[in-house]
């Protein structure tokens, strides 16, 4: 009896060591990999203002992976190796290149077949669906090619600067407008790129995507209703922080407008942003609420 008791005493050490020995040198690849990638944009591109989301994403990415851990313990009930080794292949072929040519959405994008495919050979399509949210989560961490940046900048940019020309105008301030440059009593601002919304854009449908995660509604007419607002959300709450700046550039002064103020009313256009999605959010609630009442 004692001897019964000390094997089972010994069988969960037993089988976490041979979890460890299994997925050891699956972590020690990954890790080979991906932490030079990580250091390098800790450096540059995570230190930027358009991609400083990144951490964040990576962030939320491990904490979902670590909160469903029980899946790499638990035995595999089955395995696709074939197609999770061509899906790893190609990870691993597009890490390759744009490891080797400095191509950031090729090695960041790279993490999401590489995962995927580990996961399709260890535990299956079941494994994959348990971490579908994580992996699929990495896309907002990807950064966007230049072209694509500059393409959608330039209208964003002349968009805002129309939008704080036309409020402010109304309002009696004495502004004008040329191009993305705006004039307002002895002082001229530049609509910056970072000024445009579309890194606001892109972190807010990070943001949107994990808030219906978390909330888990199945009605995909409400879902589809709060994602196809968060593009409208960001760019209003960044025409908010431009006119912050205008106004404080106009009452005290271009240093007040370009000092504390100017990184504040980043915080500024956040909380906006948020609010602004959580209010649309009740607002459906008490529409699909009355509509369920009234059928």
């Amino acid at each position: 009896m004692t001897l019964n008791a000390a094997n089972l005493k010994s069988q969960p050490s037993t089988n976490g060591l041979s979890v460890l020995l299994t997925w050891m040198p699956i972590i020690i690849g990954l890790a080979a990999l991906l932490l030079p990638t990580f250091y390098e944009l800790a450096r540059n591109l995570w230190d930027t203002e358009e991609q400083g989301h990144g951490p964040l994403i990576l962030a939320v990415s491990l904490y979902y992976f670590w909160q469903k851990r029980e899946v790499f313990i638990q035995p595999a009930k089955s395995t696709s190796p074939i197609l999770g080794s061509l899906i790893l292949g190609t990870g691993l072929l597009l890490y390759a290149v744009g490891r080797s040519q400095s191509i950031y959405i090729f090695e960041v994008g790279s993490l999401i077949p590489i995962l995927a495919g580990m996961l399709l050979i260890m535990r299956g399509m079941p494994g994959l669906r348990s971490f579908w949210f994580p992996i699929l989560f990495l896309v907002f961490m990807i950064p966007l090619p230049g072209s694509v940046i500059d393409a959608l900048t330039g209208p964003l940019k002349q968009y805002v600067s129309i939008v704080v020309e036309n409020l402010l105008y109304h309002l009696g301030y004495p502004i004008a407008r040329n191009g993305v440059v705006l004039s307002i009593g002895y002082y001229q601002l530049l609509v910056a790129d970072a000024c445009s919304g579309l890194n606001s854009m892109f972190s807010l449908s990070a943001l949107g995507f994990l808030y219906l995660y978390i909330m888990q509604y199945r009605n995909w007419f409400r879902n589809s209703l709060i994602l196809a607002s968060i593009l409208p959300i960001a760019f209003t709450a960044n025409v908010v922080r431009v006119i912050i700046i205008t106004l404080v550039t106009y009452y005290w002064g271009d240093e007040a407008g370009q000092g504390f103020i100017h990184g504040f009313a980043g915080i500024v256009l956040f909380i906006v942003a948020l609010l602004s999605f959580m209010l649309w959010d009740w607002i459906l609630e008490l529409l699909f609420k009355q509509r369920r009442q009234t059928a």
